[in-house]
């Protein structure tokens, strides 16, 4: 029988640095790292029309919901006061310059109680909720409105069949996340994409 043999030991770093024999190294030469720096920056100057869109999206919806959010409380709040309340448009502030208008809405808005049936906040009327700007979201109240009037039986008055318009700032109306809210006359409310009216 031969004689059996014993498995070669590895040598420690020490020992193979003094008999000539170096670690193989690890890591990525510097070209390894400026094709792969390269490969992201084109994936990401192709993914971002679309992250772009994503986000005009999600920031419409946004918007939408928070409208939704003030109109059931409103209703909500004029049911229970017997009338009597109002969402006021906020004017343009140093924070906010998309309001210019009666009809621009995109600096947020307010529901307040209207003592006088006058639809303007006075010193001694109680605000309700504060909705602040939402960011980079165009809103235009289609009837041209600078308040909302919210009845007893928590219709809203003075709204029109245009309803509320929202798209992306700077993108505008030619965006597809462009929504429209409807609110019916039984108070049924609506969010339609790229619709033109609510009729």
């Amino acid at each position: 029988m031969g004689r059996m043999q014993s498995p070669v030991k590895p040598l420690s770093s020490a020992h193979a640095a003094r008999r000539g024999v170096l670690p193989a190294p690890h890591g990525f030469t510097a070209i390894e790292l400026m094709v792969v720096i390269a490969m992201i920056a084109i994936l990401a100057a192709l993914a971002a029309p679309s992250f772009n869109s994503i986000m005009e999206r999600w920031r419409v919806f946004k918007a939408v919901k928070g409208m939704e959010s003030t109109l059931h409380l409103a209703r909500s709040e004029a049911i229970k006061r017997n009338g009597l309340v109002a969402i006021q448009k906020l004017a343009n502030s140093t924070d906010c310059s998309l309001a210019k208008t009666n009809q621009e809405w995109s600096c947020g808005w307010q529901i307040f109680v209207d003592s006088d049936n006058d639809g303007s906040l006075d010193n001694n009327e109680e605000v309700l909720q504060i909705t602040p700007a939402p960011k980079n979201v165009n809103i235009i109240m289609g009837n041209g409105a600078r308040f909302l009037r919210v009845d007893r039986w928590g219709q809203i008055s003075n709204l029109g069949t245009a309803g509320i318009q929202f798209s992306p700032h700077p993108t505008g109306v030619s965006s597809p996340s462009t929504t429209r809210l409807c609110v019916s006359s039984g108070g049924r409310i609506d969010a339609r994409r790229q619709a033109v009216s609510c009729s």
